[in-house]
């Protein structure tokens, strides 16, 4: 990847400012050498992520599945649905119990919050990379 790369836009999607803070701390700048820097946008409402993503200027989402009104796993589901060339989804679950919620909202991965720093960009930067390596869809 040249220097010159455009970074790799992550959403990070709660209601709580202090989940987006933790998720960006745990991912960094940098969650992997391969894929390059990430740049983020903050969302707090679910139709901030339905705009952002329809708009497509976002390469990966983490959504956070205990955010209120509307949980990350029912925006995942929604984004899977109706965006042609969904990016990458990532819900963040409280208990493990709620993977199978995950799996139902067609997520791609999932992170336990706490967020966990060695786990988090591991996580995303394989996704990332996937993307990447995937033919771009028009329509």
């Amino acid at each position: 990847m040249s220097a010159a790369a455009a970074p790799a836009t992550v959403l990070v999607f709660s209601h709580r400012p202090e989940v987006r803070d933790a998720v960006r701390t745990a991912l960094g700048t940098f969650p992997a050498a391969d894929v390059g820097p990430v740049s983020y946008l903050e969302c707090a409402t679910g139709a901030e992520v339905v705009a952002a993503v329809d708009a497509g200027s976002v390469d990966l989402c983490v959504l956070d599945g205990e955010a209120q009104p509307t949980g990350g796993m029912g925006i995942a589901r929604q984004l899977t649905h109706e965006i042609t060339d969904c990016p990458p989804l990532v819900v963040l679950i409280a208990r493990q119990a709620d993977r199978w919620l995950a799996h139902w909202s067609t997520a791609d991965a999932t992170l336990a919050h706490p967020v966990d720093p060695l786990v988090a960009p591991y996580v995303v930067a394989g996704l990332l990379r996937d993307r990447a390596a995937r033919p771009a869809v028009h329509g």
